[in-house]
């Protein structure tokens, strides 16, 4: 039975949506390219979480799955861990108040109720979490959908921050570049709550998202500082463009460090 949270939705109204983006620019360390291909569709499935919740767990190991089977086609995964969960016993310590804003901003755009595990796909749709058959029907759909925009992505490593040069053509004022700072595995020993005693893994995990109104400026640089314990070869950006008024996502791309 899928748990919902004890939240209220009238709860989150006042909260705001979008972190702040911020402006860094570095000396180039190391940097790769990807220019996402304007000719096939995509699809960006975002996924709201908690290591507190007993029904996360298949969603989380589904994502892993799903980042296998489709890791050479344009399917963008974000796991958002929501911090709703964190009074009941277990505070999940990659949860935010921003992610929970978030789950909530689509709870308002999709009429759909604050529940996790939540997945929503390209800003349209929203399923449970862990229901592969629809959420693998929905990427099979998005995948043959060539209405996007094209994303251009590079990424820098300097000493303390991780850099991003974006470009992201758009004509319509409500769009929004959102970029994200993902972690692609990580692990928890989980102590308290409902899913004490158990050895939890995540994938594509959100650490920080920026956004950048796109009507202001669509190529210029944003940064996120250097997470603790930083490994390139695990840590990946993502961005994706997205109309702040319907939730559509018209375009995607992300790069890695090498």
């Amino acid at each position: 039975m899928i748990l919902k949270n004890l939240i209220t939705v009238s709860a989150f109204t006042a909260l705001l949506f979008a972190t702040s983006a911020f402006i860094h620019q570095n000396k180039d360390q190391k940097t790769v390219q990807y220019s996402a291909d304007e000719n096939n569709g995509f699809a960006v499935l975002e996924l709201f979480t908690s290591e507190g919740c007993s029904s996360c767990p298949p969603a989380d190991e589904l994502m892993g799955k799903i980042e296998k089977e489709y890791k050479d086609e344009p399917v963008y995964l974000l796991s958002y861990h929501v911090d709703y969960w964190n009074r009941l016993g277990w505070k999940d310590r990659f949860s935010s108040s921003e992610n929970s804003q978030r789950q909530q901003q689509y709870s308002r755009i999709l009429n759909s109720q604050v529940y996790t595990p939540q997945l929503v796909v390209n800003g349209k749709t929203e399923f449970v979490g862990s229901d592969e058959n629809n959420i693998k029907n929905a990427i099979q759909q998005a995948l043959f959908d060539t209405k996007k925009t094209n994303v251009e992505l590079s990424a820098t490593v300097s000493q303390n921050a991780v850099n991003v040069h974006y470009k992201a053509p758009s004509k319509d004022p409500q769009n929004m570049l959102l970029v994200n700072l993902v972690e692609k595995h990580s692990s928890t020993q989980v102590g308290k709550g409902e899913n004490e005693g158990c050895h939890l893994h995540h994938w594509q995990i959100v650490h920080k998202q920026n956004t950048i109104s796109l009507n202001k400026q669509q190529e210029g640089n944003t940064a996120f500082k250097l997470p603790e314990g930083f490994s390139p070869e695990n840590w990946e950006v993502i961005a994706f463009i997205q109309n702040m008024k319907t939730g559509e996502i018209s375009g995607s791309a992300k790069t890695t460090f090498k």
